[in-house]
């Protein structure tokens, strides 16, 4: 089973203002190798119920050989599209290391 690349979008303000008082940020743009995509959620239809309302566009599957950083607050670019990622993922630990992914990104969709 082989993934596809995405990119993960993090942005972090710069300290400076925009003329209009705005906080300006600066993206940093990071390539990851090996991600499977999935649609929607993976869990039973029974468990379909998130808090406000969020949907879930995307599950992706990052490989164990990511160098974790949060990803709270980014952006996950797929096929062109920016989704939002929803929470604050972890990887999964515990010594056992069944396959080549260990880390479960929800990615949503947000318009208007």
């Amino acid at each position: 089973m082989r993934g596809e690349t995405v990119k993960v979008m993090r942005y972090t303000p710069t300290g400076e203002t925009d003329p209009g008082g705005s906080p300006v940020t600066k993206v940093d743009i990071e390539s990851v190798d090996n991600v499977l995509v999935s649609p929607g959620a993976m869990s039973n239809a029974t468990d379909s119920i998130r808090p406000d309302g969020v949907t879930v566009a995307f599950t992706c599957l990052f490989p164990r050989s990511y160098a974790y950083r949060s990803l709270r607050g980014a952006s996950v670019r797929i096929n062109s599209h920016d989704y939002e990622v929803i929470g604050d993922p972890r990887p999964l630990d515990g010594g056992m290391k069944p396959t080549a992914w260990n880390l479960t990104v929800e990615v949503t969709d947000t318009k208007g």
